[in-house]
């Protein structure tokens, strides 16, 4: 058997791109960054880096995580905390043509916060901005306003279709969609959630009436609100369930 030499194979490289998520004005949002150089400098595009020497996959998304938006990934099996991210791999990508500069591996994740404040980008604000979704994916491309429009840089529409399906999905069977909420809600900033990823309205009543009846879903604190308008509405935290039982099944459209 001939010795391993690494020499014979070709050299590539490995970075994280990281489909951030959060629900802004009821609309589900991606954090989007405009490349400030080549390749494709001036499109928009996914943040990321390149994974240092030192360090694995994990730790170098939670890295650029800190980075990109000052949170700190938790546990994936627990809900969000203050100051805190749900922080899950997504899916590797490597087609070889995907960055013209070399070969390079991607390994997306994705991360779920609740409604964060403005990015900031190298202090530019201009060069990081949160936007809905259905505009980055747009089929025609995403511009801000006077932009020509342009498909997002690399495979990036690619990574980020792919995370906003898996927490459509997830948000079915697990406890994940409170990770878009503050630590304490109410039903309706829930459902509101619910409604933005999947893109749906929900009847209230129904909604509610399934939450509360998932056991551990929903705990309740003993307090109340009135942020929403309107009368006091009773105040949830989540409960320890981390998969639901009935599921949360989105509805057909």
């Amino acid at each position: 058997m001939s010795p391993y030499d690494p020499s014979a194979f070709p050299p590539f490289a490995v970075t994280v791109d990281l489909v951030v998520l959060t629900v802004r004005r009821h609309a589900l949002c991606a954090l989007a960054v405009r490349r400030g150089e080549p390749p494709f400098q001036g499109r928009w595009a996914l943040p990321g880096g390149f994974v240092r020497d030192d360090e694995d996959l994990t730790a170098a998304a939670a890295r650029e995580l800190v980075e990109e938006t000052g949170l700190c990934a938790h546990d994936p099996a627990a809900p969000a905390q203050d100051n805190g991210a749900h922080l899950e791999q997504l899916g590797t990508y490597g087609d070889p043509k995907r960055d013209p500069r070399m070969r390079v591996v991607s390994v997306a994740h994705l991360a779920l916060a609740p409604d964060l404040p403005a990015p900031r980008a190298g202090g530019d604000a201009h060069s990081a901005r949160w936007a809905p979704v259905e505009a980055l994916l747009n089929q025609n491309g995403y511009g801000r306003e006077g932009e020509l429009p342009a498909p997002l840089a690399f495979d990036h529409a690619r990574i980020l279709a792919d995370g906003v399906e898996r927490a459509r999905s997830k948000i079915e069977y697990s406890s994940l969609a409170t990770a878009f909420c503050p630590p304490e809600f109410t039903v309706g900033e829930l459902r509101r959630v619910y409604e933005a990823v999947w893109g749906v309205a929900l009847d209230p009543r129904n909604f509610h009436r399934k939450v509360t009846g998932t056991p551990g879903f929903l705990v309740p604190t003993g307090g109340t609100t009135t942020r929403q308008g309107g009368r006091p509405a009773q105040l949830f935290r989540a409960g320890g369930a981390t998969l639901l039982n009935p599921p949360m099944l989105r509805p057909e459209v």
